[in-house]
């Protein structure tokens, strides 16, 4: 679909986790996902955009990579999978980014637990 679609630039590639709103509105042909993946793609040519939310799939999200289209996005993929935990299929090298290897879990989903890590914040000088 995108192949010689004329959108020469990924902009932004996200993930989103819909845990607490699964009957959002799609359009009838499409089954909404608890994951989805939102590529922002630019036309330089055309003075085009173009938005594509992907259904990434519940338990084990999975999407295509866009690397062999668009090769910047493989630090976003890569954050994303981080992050989030959706896997990106024929990534080259779909390994942390932001956190540190031996992390378990993906801190950006809504069911990751808060305050599962302590966080020790940095004292500020009152103003």
């Amino acid at each position: 679909m995108l192949r010689g679609s004329g959108f020469e630039m990924c902009i932004d590639l996200c993930g989103v986790d819909y845990l607490e709103h699964p009957g959002r509105e799609t359009p009838a042909e499409i089954r909404a996902t608890r994951f989805e993946v939102v590529v922002n793609l630019l036309s330089l040519s055309r003075r085009e955009r173009a938005r594509i939310r992907v259904q990434a799939g519940d338990e084990t999200p999975m999407v295509d990579s866009l690397f062999s289209l668009y090769p910047g996005v493989e630090g976003f993929e890569r954050e994303v999978f981080d992050l989030f935990g959706i896997q990106f299929e024929n990534h080259p090298e779909l390994t942390r980014i932001l956190m540190p290897e031996e992390w378990e879990g993906h801190p950006l989903r809504k069911d990751y637990g808060l305050g599962r890590v302590p966080v020790q914040f940095k004292e500020t000088a009152p103003q």
